[in-house]
Order: structure tokens, then C-alpha cells, then sequence
């Protein structure tokens, strides 16, 4: 039944643009749905968001459904830092036998994001370039760089580009990146592909389909008031996962 609601949200969203600019729902960063991107948001923009993570697109070791939050600062126009928070439950710590029930802790990393290049910067027709990493250090036993067994469980490194084409009226977002880590878990080892599309008359909507190394996925955000951004997605077309971020802009 959650899975059809999902849906139902997600057509309505694709079907009716004046209802709901681009945050990625697990790592609380710029980016498309699950896969990066090399655009940026604005200089001195604040981003404060939850989602709901179906354990479709979370690490093998959420075997359930799970809630994260996030802040995230642009702080330069070529800098992005975030701060995310995934929930877990008691029962999988092996707290279940003390009393303990429901959501009691929660994993907690530092993501980054530099842009190597601005779109056009040099010529008409060169994409922006953005390197990034989430979750690249842990303390789990000595601390190690993109654990392969212990904590570190969203760590990936990336170099993304995108390059926005007009056709007509329209602007079509290409976006390429190559994601890795060393995760026996939960390996990003490979090529992801995006596409989005900002319509001419409502370009505070915003679709995008996507592969992120992994699965296919579809989705849509929607910026309303200019300040709160909403984001849907269908992880391999079907499972549904989204949430809700507000941005502050302080220049």
C-alpha cells in the first residue's frame, strides 16, 4: 500500500507541474536523486532537510526502512560542506533485549564537495567539473580511509560533470560521473548517467531519471517559495523514497 501511495505521488508530481534545486535524498548534498552532479547552489546557501530512505537505496546494513537529516552550507560558490544524520533502530544494534525499541541512534558523517570548473568557463561548450566524497573517514577500529567492513557505511568518492543543453525553449541537464570506495557491503564502482528537465513554464519543477552505478531510478523536486524544495524518487522504478529540505539563502 506505501509502495502504490508512492507512486500516486510520484505521477501526480509529473503530471501536475504547479504543485511541488536539486538535493540528493541520502547524502543530504547538491546532486540528482542518488547519483552526483556538478552543479552548485547558490554562494552562502543553507540547506536544512529530512528524508524518508526506503532500504532500497540505503547500505546492506539498514535491512529496514529509515529516516535521515542533514545540514549543508555552500560556503564559497566553488565549496560545499553537509552534515547528515541516518537513523538506526534499536533492534538491529542488539538493544531489543534492554528495553530499547524503535529509532535510538544514528550514524553521523561529513560530506564535500569542490568544483574544479564552472560551466562555460572557458569555452561555450565545456561542462562543469565538481569532485566530491561522503562519508571518506572513520573511527572504527585504527580509523581508515572508505572502510571496508566497519563504519563508513554512505562513504564514496566522485568526480561528476554536467553540461545543460538548450533544445528549443527547453534546457535539458546531462550529467556523467564516476563514483568508487572500497566497501565489501556496498561497492560504487563504476559510471553513473543522469538527465533532468526544467520546463520553460514552470521551471520550479524539475525530472530526472537516472542510473547511479547501481539501479535505475525517476524522480521529481520542486521548489516552492523559493525556499522549500520537495523530492520524490522510484529507487530501481519502484520503491519509493522522499523528503523535504528548506534553503536559506544568507547573501
Amino acid at each position: 500500500m506505501r509502495y502504490i501511495l508512492g507512486k500516486v505521488i510520484l505521477i501526480g508530481l509529473l503530471l501536475c507541474c504547479p504543485l511541488l534545486l536539486s538535493a540528493q535524498l541520502t547524502y543530504g548534498t547538491t546532486g540528482l536523486l542518488h547519483a552526483p552532479s556538478a552543479e552548485m547552489q547558490r554562494d552562502k546557501t543553507v540547506m536544512i532537510g529530512g528524508n524518508f530512505l526506503n532500504q532500497e537505496i540505503t547500505p546492506p546494513t539498514w535491512y529496514y526502512h529509515t529516516y535521515n537529516y542533514f545540514l549543508n552550507v555552500t560556503i564559497f560558490p566553488w565549496l560545499e560542506v553537509a552534515y547528515t544524520c541516518t537513523l538506526f533502530k534499536a533492534e538491529a544494534l542488539g538493544l531489543g533485549p534492554y528495553g530499547y525499541t524503535g529509532f535510538t541512534n544514528q550514524d553521523r558523517y561529513f560530506s564535500v564537495r569542490l568544483r574544479a570548473l564552472k560551466e562555460g568557463q572557458f569555452w561555450k561548450h565545456m561542462p562543469a567539473v565538481v569532485v566530491g566524497a561522503s562519508d571518506p573517514y572513520t573511527e572504527s577500529g585504527d580509523g581508515q580511509i572508505s572502510s571496508v567492513d566497519g563504519n563508513g557505511y554512505f562513504c564514496r568518492f566522485y568526480i561528476a560533470a554536467t553540461k545543460h543543453i538548450p533544445v528549443g525553449k527547453e534546457t535539458i541537464g546531462v550529467h556523467l560521473s564516476y563514483l568508487f570506495n572500497h566497501r565489501n557491503d556496498y561497492p560504487l564502482n563504476g559510471p553513473a548517467v543522469g538527465i533532468t528537465y526544467n520546463p520553460s513554464f514552470h521551471p520550479q519543477l524539475r525530472v530526472i531519471a537516472e542510473y547511479d552505478s547501481k539501479d535505475f531510478a525517476l524522480g521529481a523536486t520542486y521548489l516552492l517559495f523559493n525556499h522549500l524544495h520537495a523530492q520524490v524518487e522510484l529507487q530501481k522504478m519502484k520503491y519509493f523514497t522522499g523528503g523535504l529540505t528548506y534553503k536559506i539563502y544568507l547573501k
